[in-house]
């Protein structure tokens, strides 16, 4: 593998639909999926990225294990010096230490590995020298530095890097510990005969044996006479977790030094495995690539599971999505039968017209006034007692009416909806507004309704054809035209009863045979089709307006990462590492 491998661009590509994933509402998975998403990116980083580049680079192994497990100790015991004692190096060991073979200095000194963290040079103490006496105490804030050692006693081609404890009480401590984990080409265990059984550690463990990495284990502490039983019981654990290919390295309960050192035979079988993996550049090789193929494939998982969560996510938006559309729909639909059923023609706007069209005498010669002249016709809209202007006022503030409550409603009703689960809830936090009609609602509703009686007028002037219709026209006046056209696309009776569906039903008539007399029967029909179908766009753009208020929350969600972006990638890394292995 070289750093012109193909498989480098679809690494990047994984990172950059990882980095692109949202998981903002608090559904299943979506905390855990933020962490793995980070967590993911981190490993590309610190890793696959570095391994992949470069094959042959020095193995990372990391030393971890539990608190109080003697990690430092056996790490000291492996370089043959107190490394990492407190106050034995500067700066002090609350900052992890990569000790390496002078000859990889160059390795370790640039941000090709672990690129979050800053390089510290360390150096050994002198004789008798605390940290207090060289002027530096120890400063838990470093912890993201990354303090390098070089060392004879260390193997060529082999980094040992003493990891905090797995179960620290620190936060920071235990994040670092697995993102150092992670990182890792080989991990050396350490626990102890008391707490092999521990859950923390299998924990690790468990993915260690999901990257397919190459572990040792070291049993530390095991009381003299005791070493076979509880060897067999770990061995028996690690095969039944995958990891029957681990080493396992039993150090029994001795006695330290006045250094606080434990002895270097005690450590013997752990240094030779060491330096045997340093000096096989065939066995090195294979560790690599087998920890690289197990990285790759366990991030695919971990990508999988993170695009299970996003799925929730936008589940969870399509359904939301319905539901402000189910709401506005109804207001729609609201609206629509309100400008079909006669409703409109209630109280003051059928009053208006009626005193528009005449008394209420003209319905008992409706039939035979219809007969008559045109002359005839045009006598009795003339002798009007109200303005047409103002029966088209009383139209605009009924149809007004209708929208804003509609409206209201579908507003309420969608927040009310997303009310109903903590997803919408924190989604429409800071967003009370949304639970009415937006602020120039109302102000928006009028303008579009005069704009469409302007647009039936509109339609009434470019219908009048022939110079026998215009002078019809004329002789009415294009307002009260206009207004009856407004009054037939309005008057389907459906919702009146009694004397209104007399009324209004008879001035619906009266309306209809008017523009009949002057335009024809079929024109009338496609002028109040036309007219009636020009209201419904202006008002679904109305409404939708106001929907997308909901709408652009929602959006903001589906902005990233797609699943099936996530998986093909991540895939797409898999076949190309997998190639490369071949």
């Amino acid at each position: 593998m070289t750093s012109a491998s193909g498989a480098l661009a679809r690494l990047d590509a994984v990172r950059t639909t990882l980095e692109g994933v949202s998981l903002p509402l608090p559904l299943e998975g979506a905390l855990e999926g933020r962490a793995a998403a980070a967590a993911a990116v981190r490993q590309i980083d610190d890793y696959i990225r570095p391994r992949l580049t470069d094959l042959d680079a020095p193995l990372l192994a990391v030393v971890g294990g539990s608190t109080g497990a003697g990690k430092s100790t056996i790490v000291n015991a492996l370089v043959g010096s107190p490394v990492t004692r407190a106050g034995v190096i500067r700066p002090t060991t609350r900052q992890p230490i990569l000790v390496h073979a002078p000859s990889d200095a160059g390795w370790f000194a640039t941000d090709r590995i672990l690129p979050g963290l800053a390089r510290v040079r360390g150096r050994l103490a002198e004789p008798g020298e605390t940290a207090e006496t060289a002027g530096e105490t120890p400063d838990a804030s470093r912890i993201g530095e990354l303090v390098l050692l070089p060392h004879e006693r260390v193997p060529a081609s082999l980094a040992i890097l003493d990891a905090p404890d797995i179960d620290s009480i620190a936060d920071e401590n235990r994040a670092l510990a697995a993102q150092l984990l992670a990182a890792a080409d080989l991990w050396l265990f350490v626990t102890t005969a008391s707490r092999y059984a521990d859950a923390v550690p299998w924990r690790l463990l468990d993915d260690a044996a999901s990257r397919s990495i190459t572990v040792g284990v070291v049993l530390n502490r095991v009381p003299p006479g005791a070493e076979a039983d509880v060897r067999e019981d770990l061995g028996r654990m690690l095969e039944s977790r995958g990891l029957s290919g681990a080493r396992v390295f039993t150090l029994t309960e001795q006695a330290l030094t006045a250094e606080g050192m434990l002895p270097q035979a005690a450590v013997a079988e752990v240094r030779e495995w060491l330096e045997a993996i340093s000096g096989d550049h065939a066995e090195r090789s294979r560790i690599a690539a087998a920890t690289l193929a197990g990285a790759v494939t366990d991030l695919a998982h971990r990508v999988d599971r993170i695009a299970t969560a996003r799925a929730a996510q936008l589940a969870w938006v399509d359904e939301a999505e319905a539901a402000v559309r189910l709401e506005y729909s109804s207001a729609d639909a609201g609206i629509d039968a309100a400008t079909q059923d006669g409703a409109l023609l209630r109280g003051e706007v059928l009053s208006r017209w009626q005193d528009f069209v005449g008394t209420s005498d003209v319905f008992r010669t409706v039939e035979s006034w219809f007969s008559r002249t045109r002359d005839s016709v045009t006598a009795w809209f003339r002798g009007v007692p109200a303005p047409v202007t103002e029966v088209e006022t009383t139209i605009e503030h009924g149809l007004h009416a209708v929208i804003v409550d509609q409206a209201a409603r579908a507003a309420a009703g969608a927040w009310r909806e997303l009310q109903r689960s903590a997803a919408g809830r924190e989604l429409v936090a800071g967003h009370p507004s949304l639970s009415a009609p937006s602020a120039g609602f109302e102000r928006a509703a009028s303008a579009m309704i005069r704009e469409w009686q302007g647009a039936v007028l509109q339609l009434v002037s470019d219908n009048v054809g022939s110079k026998r219709t215009r002078a019809r026209v004329l002789s009415l006046g294009l307002n009260a035209v206009t207004v009856a056209l407004m009054v037939v696309v309005f008057a389907s009776t459906g919702g009146l009863t009694g004397g209104e569906l007399v009324i209004a039903g008879g001035s619906a008539v009266v309306g209809q045979k008017l523009l009949e007399t002057i335009f024809g029967e079929d024109a009338v029909r496609r002028l109040a089709k036309s007219a009636r179908d020009d209201l419904g766009h202006r008002v679904d753009d109305l409404l939708a307006a106001e929907a997308r208020r909901f709408e652009d929350l929602l959006a903001a969600v589906r902005r990233g990462s797609t699943p099936d972006g996530l998986r093909t990638a991540a895939a797409d890394l898999v076949a190309a590492v997998e190639e490369e292995r071949a």
